[in-house]
């Protein structure tokens, strides 16, 4: 009945959802590698929450064919975010440019691996949400541009900018901003971002499936800090940039 799902729903909701949303809904998350009983909780309130919303919404005679339908769908449309140590191994689709190709556009194909990209290195990497977009073309990118130097003065090797954008829109997005010191990566069919559980829907803009905001410091591979913006979800109305910024990354390894 009506009444028996609404029991269930709060009583998910104090007992279980109500602790731990109170620190997932911060003004911001900032995670540690060193902090997986946190990480654990975050991914069991997106689980959980999906789970009992799904219950609500379809309220089937059979509780255990409810939960058996919400996980195939769970899976079918990959969104069971892992949260991740390390960088998930997957290869880029990039473009390079090679003279002996001739031609107007002496450009070719090249595939590179996360290994090639973060293995033995220091890196910084920021993730946005779309090439030639506001925030990210007049703040975002040009951010860590401009203090790519500072960056490399604490020991960073790279500064990497991702986005589900393919090799021909990252490079012409580059060549625009004038980015020379910041490698941009194209994560064209968003694997990288979804096995890093940052995947996120942006129909509500036309963007299709895209990176939700996010920067992360990386050492050999392992994840050490990861500053998310708040609010991660599917078609967010706003598009917060508060904590993936250059600044706070700046700050974290200032003070490391």
């Amino acid at each position: 009945t009506q009444s028996t799902w609404d029991i269930l729903s709060v009583y998910f909701f104090s007992f279980f959802l109500f602790p731990y949303s109170i620190s997932f809904h911060r003004s911001a998350m900032e995670y540690s590698a060193d902090d997986a009983a946190y990480l654990t909780k975050i991914g069991a309130v997106h689980l959980v929450n999906d789970m009992v919303q799904h219950l609500i919404d379809t309220r089937p005679q059979n509780v255990l064919e409810g939960l058996a339908e919400w996980l195939r769908v769970q899976i079918k449309a990959s969104e069971l975010r892992p949260l991740m140590s390390r960088v998930p191994s997957v290869t880029f689709k990039t473009r390079v440019r090679d003279e002996s190709v001739g031609g107007p556009n002496p450009f070719r194909w090249q595939d590179v691996t996360s290994e090639e990209v973060f293995k033995g290195k220091k890196v910084v990497l920021f993730a946005l949400p779309g090439a030639f977009t506001p925030t990210c073309s007049s703040t975002h990118l040009p951010g860590y541009e401009t203090k790519y130097d500072e960056l490399k003065g604490l020991g960073v090797d790279e500064v990497v900018c991702l986005s589900v954008n393919d090799a021909f829109v990252m490079y012409q997005w580059g060549k625009h901003q004038g980015a020379e010191k910041v490698k941009l990566l194209p994560d064209g069919n968003g694997e990288f971002t979804r096995k890093m559980g940052m995947l996120v829907n942006k129909d509500n803009l036309g963007f299709g499936m895209r990176s939700w905001r996010y920067s992360a410091f990386i050492e050999d591979g392992e994840v050490k800090k990861l500053f998310v913006e708040a609010g991660l979800s599917d078609n967010c109305a706003t598009d917060p940039f508060e904590v993936s910024d250059v600044d706070t990354m700046l700050a974290y390894l200032k003070g490391r």
